[in-house]
């Protein structure tokens, strides 16, 4: 995607100084500020502290952490063991989103194959490689699967502007390219279709007020910033044409992980019968469950996200406590949407319903027959 006219990722492998580096997303949308990843604890402090955020994203760094890992100062060269012991420490860096898990075990799996150490490194960088712009295509696809369900609101509309609500931010920042949720947007937009995107603050790193209001703007897409309550009420007085969201890790029969607020955004849709979608690749599908509300851990965060806001101040970015010093706080990153408030899932393979048979129908190879 386009950043004041240059092409720029969140994350990519300067091939001049071999180093992986990212956008430091804390500082958005504020300061563009670059970071390098040297070490396995710079990649796990980048994931762990939303440096980097999204579940592809996640995923991609968590690949590259695994090359990392084999490069780093204090590597110990083909050692089994110590790579294994490195992923672990990668996987454990955040415990709901499942791109990380499937990312990082595909290129430790490419690595393994082999014990020679100058193959191994290359094996690993490869595939990591391969995973960042396997993502990027996936995107692109969800974006010319979704885009028609768009289109055919717009001609509904004779042409008047699509109102779409999304949560969180779905979009570039979270993944490599165009973003999940706001893949269908950008598609659309680009295919001159008149949309008009709903953007909640989603507290409390407010990554939609910040992140996705920032590359909507330098994209040229309508938008209009809401506080996180606000959706219910726009849907009640026919403002909200359709609703698309991301995700952390869905079951294959449905069940959807996503940022907190997730789930009240699908009650509030499903009372005022506007289309909700789950835009997400394969990679976040966690093929293993079925129970997302009992099986899919939901991570809870510093309370200190809760008690501070950041923001812009006099040209410094300033973090201001909110409640009482003394009030406690609890600070749920992830809600989990079940799977009969979803209306579809917008995936690289095309539009299923959210029931097990229908995703299971996409991608077959993953049918172990588990029930």
């Amino acid at each position: 995607m386009k950043v004041d006219g240059k092409d720029m990722r969140p994350i990519w492998f300067d091939m001049a100084s071999e180093t992986v580096q990212v956008i430091d997303q804390r500082f958005l949308p504020h300061k563009l500020i670059i970071k390098n990843l040297y070490t396995v604890d710079d990649t796990i402090h980048a994931i762990k502290e939303m440096v980097v955020r999204g579940a592809p994203l996640i995923g991609a760094t968590g690949a590259l952490g695994v090359y990392i890992s084999l490069v780093q100062e204090n590597n110990k060269g083909a050692d089994n063991d110590y790579l294994v012991s490195e992923c672990q420490r990668l996987k454990d860096a955040r415990p709901t989103a499942m791109n990380l898990f499937w990312g990082v075990d595909r290129v430790l799996s490419a690595a393994l194959k082999t014990q020679n150490y100058k193959t191994r490194v290359k094996a690993a960088l490869d595939e990591a490689l391969v995973i960042v712009e396997e993502e990027a295509v996936n995107c692109e696809k969800i974006g010319a699967f979704g885009m028609p369900i768009i289109k055919e609101i717009s001609k509904q509309k004779k042409g008047e502007p699509v109102n779409i609500l999304t949560h969180c931010n779905a979009g570039w920042l979270a993944c490599i390219e165009y973003g999940t949720a706001t893949a269908p947007v950008y598609t659309a937009f680009d295919n001159n279709i008149d949309v008009h995107v709903w953007v909640d603050e989603t507290r409390p790193l407010n990554q939609g007020s910040r992140l996705t209001a920032w590359e909507l703007g330098k994209h040229g897409v309508n938008h209009t910033i809401i506080t996180d309550n606000a959706g219910g009420h726009l849907m009640q007085h026919g403002m909200v044409d359709l609703v698309i969201v991301g995700t952390d890790r869905t079951t294959r029969a449905g069940d959807v992980a996503n940022k907190i607020g997730t789930y009240l955004k699908a009650l509030a849709a499903k009372d005022n019968n506007i289309p909700f979608y789950v835009a997400l690749p394969s990679s976040t599908f966690d093929w293993d469950i079925t129970d997302g509300i009992a099986d899919i851990p939901i991570e809870e965060r510093d309370p200190e996200e809760i008690r501070y806001v950041q923001g812009l101040c006099q040209g410094k970015i300033q973090k201001v406590l909110i409640p009482p010093e003394t009030s406690n706080a609890a600070n749920h990153a992830f809600d989990v949407t079940p799977a009969r408030l979803v209306t579809g899932f917008i995936t690289e393979r095309g539009i299923c319903r959210a029931t097990q048979e229908d995703i299971m129908s996409l991608f077959p190879e993953k049918n172990n027959d588990k029930e």
